[in-house]
């Protein structure tokens, strides 16, 4: 077998980047301004919080407000951020041998629903959406 080494943070960050300029302007635009995060894992207090048995359990992590819930004088605290887990989306992308870009563009999407509030099929629709 060949030496490969997995993907990095910076080239998951390049995939995500890639997956936020694909989206539809309609959507993109309003998630100006939130923080993309890639890290390895999700920290030991979001771990506590999500109540998962393995950090392995979670590809991705909206923290922030939902638009859909936010009045406009009581915004949130935090800034809006996506963190997504570069080690639990290589596992992810190898058990299941779908394309690590579609892997992360599929977080990303789900994640950002989150931000606006979105159901399954509407995040569905959104994915259904070729790139440009």
């Amino acid at each position: 077998m060949p030496d490969i080494l997995a993907p990095t943070l910076e080239q998951i960050e390049a995939l995500a980047q890639a997956a936020l300029d694909s989206l539809p302007e309609t959507f993109a635009r309003n998630v100006r301004g939130v923080l993309l995060r890639v890290e390895e894992f999700p920290d030991e207090e979001t771990e506590r919080e999500m109540g998962l048995e393995s950090p392995f359990d979670i590809l991705g992590l909206y923290r922030g407000g939902s638009i859909a819930g936010r009045e406009g004088s009581n915004p949130s605290p935090f800034p809006d951020a996506i963190y997504l887990y570069r080690r639990p989306i290589l596992d992810y992308w190898c058990e299941t041998g779908e394309d690590l870009a579609h892997v992360v563009r599929h977080v990303l999407i789900h994640e950002i629903g989150h931000h606006f509030g979105l159901s399954d099929d509407d995040m569905e629709a959104i994915e259904s959406q070729r790139p440009d």
